[in-house]
């Protein structure tokens, strides 16, 4: 029976080369010259530290160009978290990267299909969401209704199966 998963995966390669990259620019900058600006990348998250709230978004504006060049959807990083004082006038910002399929988006992906009266079964299988038809037709139509669904997510399709 054909199917195929649908997940958020992001490149971490391309990732970590882009975190590279921008702590590269940071020390050739000359507005940077003398400030603590910094970027680390951890197992899941990107930490960016500056000295105010206007450097930390200059990091993060080269940190979203160097991604965009390296064809990283920048809907990967999770951007909402606030801006946290460490000590003195030094400020630090966590960006998520997202991975895997939340249960809210899940569910939301499996409600859709349900909806929409296709011959198509959708299954929740951890962080992915298992898509199963009858034909290779159902299974384009459910791809083009999952993005449909969910356009603020980079949902991508892998292991699809014939």
């Amino acid at each position: 029976m054909p199917s195929f998963d649908t997940v958020i995966e992001p490149n971490l390669v391309e990732v970590r080369n882009a975190v590279d990259q921008t702590s590269k620019e940071i020390g050739t900058r000359f507005d940077f010259k003398g400030s603590s600006a910094a970027v680390e990348l951890g197992d899941e998250e990107i930490t960016l530290f500056a000295d105010s709230d206007f450097q930390i978004a200059q990091v993060r504006d080269i940190l979203v160009a160097k991604l965009t060049k390296r064809s990283v959807d920048v809907r990967f990083i999770d951007s909402s978290a606030k801006i946290e004082k460490i000590g003195g006038d030094k400020v630090k910002q966590l960006l998520v990267v997202k991975s895997g399929v939340d249960t809210e988006t899940a569910k939301k992906i499996q409600t859709a299909i349900k909806q929409s009266k296709m011959k198509v079964q959708a299954a929740i299988q951890g962080d992915t969401v298992r898509v199963t038809g009858a034909k290779r037709d159902d299974l384009q139509a459910a791809m083009q209704l999952i993005r449909q669904t969910v356009p603020d997510s980079p949902i991508s399709f892998n292991n699809f199966r014939d």
